[in-house]
């Protein structure tokens, strides 16, 4: 979704849901460490029945173990480094959902954060974010590697099969058989497709007067 759509509000009305299912679900979200706070914040304003717990210390520095901090949370909060620097602490509580925030930041498939965030147990992964692609139709193939692992299951082939051919130009009708692949699996909206669902715009005009040194030259 393009930024502002409220992918924070959706998700957690998904894990609302999942929790009405199976009430001992347990979700784990991996986030920027820029946001992990704002996770926080927005599962206590629109999320309340959730016990969330945001882990943003290592343990030498929290001085106790990750299953100690988490507690009975259903919600974990954590910063994609620390996710990687503790992951083996993560695999082993076991995981209903695995959601990464701005997935983007997985999207380099030989990275270490990206191999725990596919390795990690978890029933159901989901990848939310606005840029999905960054560089190369190959950031699309890391986040489904990691939500749909068995759609492309080999870099190498999809490569050659996709992206050479449709980045190269020579072959643009593959790019429609790829999005029609993938429809199921994705999620996309832009601002024109809700318009009528978002508040109106507010501009807020506020002049700055120039450095009097700025203004002479």
């Amino acid at each position: 979704d393009d930024m502002g759509l409220g992918k924070t509000v959706q998700t957690l009305a998904l894990l609302l849901h999942s929790l009405d299912r199976k009430p001992s679900a347990r979700f784990l979200v991996v986030a920027p460490t820029s946001v992990v706070e704002n996770w926080h914040r927005e599962a206590s304003q629109f999320a309340p029945s959730i016990e969330a717990a945001t882990i943003s210390e290592t343990a030498r520095r929290r001085g106790r173990s990750l299953a100690e901090a988490v507690g009975s949370a259903a919600l974990v909060v954590t910063s994609y480094a620390l996710f990687r620097i503790e992951f083996d602490e993560y695999q082993a509580l076991g995981w209903d959902l695995l959601v990464l925030d701005e997935a983007q930041f997985v999207k380099n498939h030989q990275g270490k954060t990206y191999q725990c965030a596919r390795r990690l147990n978890a029933a159901s992964k989901l990848a939310i974010t606005g840029t999905p692609l960054e560089n190369s139709l190959m950031d699309l193939w890391s986040l489904l590697s990691i939500t749909a692992p068995g759609l492309y299951p080999d870099p190498k082939r999809f490569s050659e099969v996709y992206r050479v051919p449709i980045e190269s130009g020579r072959a643009p009708e593959l790019l429609t058989t790829l999005r029609r692949r993938i429809a199921p699996l994705m999620r996309r909206r832009t601002k024109d497709e809700v318009l009528s669902e978002l508040p109106p715009k507010t501009e807020l005009t506020v002049e700055v007067p120039m450095n009097a040194k700025h203004a002479r030259i």
